[in-house]
């Protein structure tokens, strides 16, 4: 709309009925919820014809946000950083809240009360325009771009368009869906300059509450995930190379204290969602992945891995598969592969598969880049609920004996044996992505890593497991329940010579590491010795 004159005298209008409004709205006679402003304001609109047509109104709008922002940027600039500060946020707040009030009485009684269409077209009218205001404001001032009036103007509209009333029933999973494609829009990596507003929008109280508890059927989950995916994606690159200034370490803090909430407080969120979630974490976010990795349902209680003789598969939920929300299947690509895969799990045909994994698997010749990691972690998901499929059909669970020498096994441990270096971290990162808390995928995957240790016909690969595991557990608190019984049957089973090996005693302050995690794993190192003796 700016890209076309306005109206003669519609800004002069716009002006003073913004100026009465922010007026009235403080008045004490504006009536609870400002009704009695409103049904006087509008009379006004209609008296300067701003009501008449569609056009009219979004140029009103337009106009109205980008009066409230200069206004807010000039007393941010005049008054600058100090003590005032509380005060210039207070003074933009009383413009803001009341041009957020008359957005949100106009949304709840356009139109007819059955018919919610009218409204959410109204909402997303205004949220579009913030959104076109705010880039071709960060695109023209990014290095004195101000946050705080679209932060504002969006998190307090969300919260009046929120607000425990019959007449917001009907929108209010619309009002959702208006609210995350604008946050999505406005995604950190297309406006970093807006990430620190985003991030408190996403993260705070009502957001959440609303997103993960109140809305019905968890409709509002898929969303929630969507936003906080692009959270990661941004952080990614940064977080590959370590690579975090002040300001993105600051972001990054913010984003493990969000994880910490929703480990907290909706732990079935991350259950339900890790797949996704560790798909856009880089490798080396060792402690991010682990607080999504450690949640569990509220209503399981969690066996205590440092039990003396745990018999995992005993555990009556060992034999149930967790809820995934992801289509695995469909991220396998190219189509051929997966074609081939299918082919190969089924009749271990073609015989060329296995060697022709690799190169399926590689996605650049760049050191650190070389290979998808998207299509690594998807076809060791797919080829083990495959495995558990197949197992559970011949009225068995997983174990030891019952996943070797099969053909998901061959796949598993020529990767192992085939991938180089960085290839096979990023494949046993996959694997270890699965031990989570109690279920049949944690339990297939762990006897997994057990056997590729125990049949690795290198010391390369044992070495290998052992960092993936050991790198995860040397972090702070929580470590995923998975993590921890995998790890403590590989010390403290004799059959594994784990204290024996090579890369446990190459350096003394290796074998103090060592012993250090046993002790917190509550297994004396002594004791393993001698059984293995």
């Amino acid at each position: 709309a700016r890209d076309f004159q306005d109206p003669p005298s519609l800004q002069e209008k716009t002006e003073v009925l913004l100026r009465e409004w922010i007026q009235m709205y403080h008045s004490p006679t504006a009536g609870q919820g400002s009704a009695s402003a409103f049904q006087h304001f509008v009379k006004q609109m209609n008296l300067h014809g701003i009501l008449k047509t569609d056009d009219l109104i979004t140029r009103f709008f337009r106009i109205c946000i980008s009066m409230c922002r200069d206004l807010c940027v000039r007393s941010i600039l005049e008054q600058g950083q100090g003590p005032t500060q509380t005060y210039v946020r207070s003074k933009c707040f009383q413009n803001l809240d009341a041009f957020v009030r008359l957005i949100a009485l106009l949304v709840k009684h356009s139109g007819e009360a059955s018919n919610p269409t009218t409204k959410i077209n109204l909402l997303n009218k205004v949220l579009g325009l913030v959104c076109g205001i705010m880039i071709h404001d960060i695109e023209t001032n990014s290095g004195e771009f101000q946050q705080l009036p679209y932060h504002r103007i969006l998190i307090m509209l969300f919260v009046e368009l929120n607000a425990p009333e019959a007449i917001l029933e009907s929108i209010n999973l619309p009002v959702l869906m208006a609210f995350t494609q604008t946050l999505h829009l406005l995604r950190p990596s297309k406006c970093p300059g807006f990430a620190y507003a985003w991030l408190e929008i996403v993260s705070h109280r009502v957001f959440i509450g609303r997103m993960l508890a109140i809305t019905p059927q968890q409709k509002g989950w898929s969303m929630y995930s969507m936003l906080l995916a692009d959270l990661f994606k941004f952080l990614a690159p940064f977080l590959r190379n370590a690579e975090l200034a002040k300001p993105l370490t600051m972001l990054y803090k913010g984003t493990l204290r969000v994880l910490l909430v929703l480990l907290h407080d909706f732990p079935e969120f991350l259950c339900e969602y890790h797949y996704g979630f560790c798909d856009v974490i880089p490798p080396n976010c060792i402690q991010m992945r682990n607080l999504i990795l450690s949640a569990f349902p509220r209503n399981m209680r969690l066996p205590d891995p440092f039990t003396p003789n745990l018999k995992v598969d005993m555990l009556p939920e060992i034999a149930v598969s967790p809820k995934i929300h992801t289509n695995v299947a469909s991220l396998i690509h190219p189509t051929e592969f997966k074609k081939n895969l299918d082919s190969y799990l089924k009749n271990r045909t073609p015989v060329t598969f296995l060697s022709d994994m690799r190169t399926f698997l590689q996605a650049s010749s760049e050191p650190g880049m070389r290979y998808n990691m998207s299509v690594m972690n998807a076809l060791v998901l797919y080829v083990g609920m495959q495995a558990i499929s197949q197992i559970h059909s011949k009225g068995l669970t997983p174990s030891m004996s019952t996943i070797a020498h099969s053909s998901h096994m061959d796949i598993f441990q020529n990767l192992a044996v085939d991938l180089d270096t960085e290839g096979r971290y990023l494949f046993l990162n996959a694997i270890a992505n699965q031990l989570r808390y109690p279920n049949s995928h944690t339990h297939y995957f762990s006897c997994t890593l057990l056997h590729l240790f125990a049949e690795a016909n290198t010391e390369a690969i044992q070495e290998q497991i052992t960092r993936v595991l050991l790198e995860r557990l040397i972090v702070n608190r929580p470590h995923p329940w998975g993590l921890l019984i995998t790890f403590i049957e590989l010390i403290k089973n004799p059959s594994f010579k784990f204290w024996s090996h090579e890369f446990v005693k190459c350096a003394p302050e290796i074998e103090k590491l060592f012993e250090s995690v046993a002790r917190s794993c509550m297994v004396p190192k002594q004791v393993l010795r001698e059984g293995e003796a």
